[in-house]
């Protein structure tokens, strides 16, 4: 169990209300940080999150000689690749387990020292997102592999080549993989069944800026081609849609109002369709969304994740909560990661009557259908949450733990807090401007 420094007490059954501010992705900002590797002068990004895997990302970059100071603006880093250098394997490695975003830089370190040391990585335990697909993208260009006791050494012999990549699935970090180590790679590169993301969208603008030549087709097809050196970039980043929507749901479980200033319709379209299916509802302003609960029953629905432009997995457990309080049987299929609904054995501790299947409970087969993974889920509402306490299992689900204890009467002691860190920038304050009920014990 963690010590009480982890631990919040939560007393539930009052409605959230009141405005709180997003700021850049989390899966967009730390990628940005990378992509200064590649360039031959300093970049700016603005609207940066104070969240660990930024301050992940920036000790690594300092580690391999990048200079990183804030800018004139506060969320403004300035960072200069001008000294890059080798780190020390023992320094690379004390940052190892912490993040998955140590693999983005094996292209950019190939690029400019002909060589990259990628440790053992961490991140959420959520189902499986192998590295070796990373690796076997750097081969193909190229690049030699060996494994070594301590993680993967890569070593580029010549200037990396362009290549023809279809992914088997429109995987996220692969993708970036390919952005990242294609942009100065000789050649063309064609990439299928890429994925495209507002956030891979944002990247490849950012790469734009630096002097990369990259084109994306409406069927998911990006082609890069080469070019000999980038320059720097000046970027604000995208505000975050996941963490929006994580607010949006919490005001639709406590039956409150939040204005979540940054949140951008665009990038949201799915979501919010889904939001008012249940009977949520939301205004749109110049500075962002305001959700609310507008009284009377909610609606259960059937949903089904999928990569963008489908409903955003990281959406599913924070609006899970929510059907929890909707009138009848909703029905849930989690196609993207196969681990993501254990987070409901918690709900069920608190009241709500949630059912896993291993069948896919939705309109299309997915690729875990038969292969035995509780990725479907039938909830049943609206049920009364009691508090609880709940260890939090990953980052959404421990957000959604936190909205599950909010929503709830009487007193959670939610454990494993810091957990939620990693992609809430000072939700703590957050929770306080909307009037939560929250101590540390």
């Amino acid at each position: 169990m963690t010590g009480t420094d982890d631990v919040l007490l939560v007393h539930g059954g009052t409605p959230l209300e009141g405005e709180i501010r997003v700021r850049g992705a989390k899966n967009l900002v730390p990628k940005a940080m990378v992509t200064a590797l590649l360039g031959s002068e300093p970049s700016r990004l603005r609207n940066v999150p104070d969240i660990r895997d930024v301050r992940v990302v920036r000790g690594l970059l300092q580690l391999h000689g990048v200079t990183v100071r804030a800018g004139d603006e506060p969320g403004e880093l300035v960072l200069d690749p001008s000294h890059v250098e080798s780190a020390n394997v023992a320094d690379i490695d004390a940052h190892a387990g912490s993040s998955r975003i140590p693999i983005l830089f094996c292209g950019p370190l190939l690029h400019r020292l002909g060589h990259a040391f990628i440790p053992g990585l961490g991140g959420c335990d959520i189902g499986g997102r192998p590295v070796d697909f990373h690796f076997d993208v750097l081969r193909r260009f190229g690049a030699t592999i060996e494994k070594r006791a301590d993680g993967q050494y890569l070593e580029a012999p010549q200037r990396l080549r362009g290549c023809k990549i279809q992914l088997p699935y429109p995987s996220v970090g692969s993708t970036e993989q390919v952005l990242l180590t294609a942009v100065l790679a000789e050649g063309v590169t064609e990439l299928s069944n890429a994925a495209v993301e507002p956030e891979i969208e944002d990247l490849i603008c950012v790469l734009q800026k630096m002097g990369a030549i990259i084109s994306m087709d409406t069927d998911r097809t990006i082609r890069i081609t080469g070019v000999d050196r980038l320059g720097g970039y000046t970027h604000r980043a995208l505000p975050d849609r996941l963490e929006a929507a994580s607010w949006a749901s919490a005001a639709l479980a406590t039956g409150g109002s939040v204005y979540v200033h940054g949140a951008r319709q665009r990038e949201m379209m799915t979501f919010l369709n889904t939001f008012r299916r249940v009977g949520g509802a939301f205004e749109v302003g110049d500075e962002g969304i305001r959700f609310w609960h507008p009284g009377g029953p909610l609606n259960a629905i059937a949903l089904e994740t999928d990569v963008h432009p489908g409903f955003q997995t990281d959406w599913q457990q924070p609006l899970v909560v929510a059907l929890t309080q909707a009138s009848g049987l909703s029905i849930v299929h989690e196609t993207v990661y196969e681990s993501r609904l254990g987070f409901t054995s918690a709900l069920n501790q608190m009241g709500a009557h949630i059912q896993v299947y291993r069948e896919c409970l939705g309109g299309t087969p997915c690729r875990f259908g038969q292969r035995n993974f509780l990725h479907s889920a039938v909830v049943s509402g609206p049920t009364k949450l009691q508090g609880a306490d709940l260890v939090i299992p990953d980052l959404r689900g421990g957000f959604s733990y936190l909205i599950a204890a909010l929503a709830a009467q009487g007193t959670s002691r939610v454990h494993g807090i810091d957990l939620i860190n990693r992609g809430y920038e000072n939700f703590m304050d957050k929770l306080s401007a909307l009037g939560a009920k929250v101590e540390r014990p």
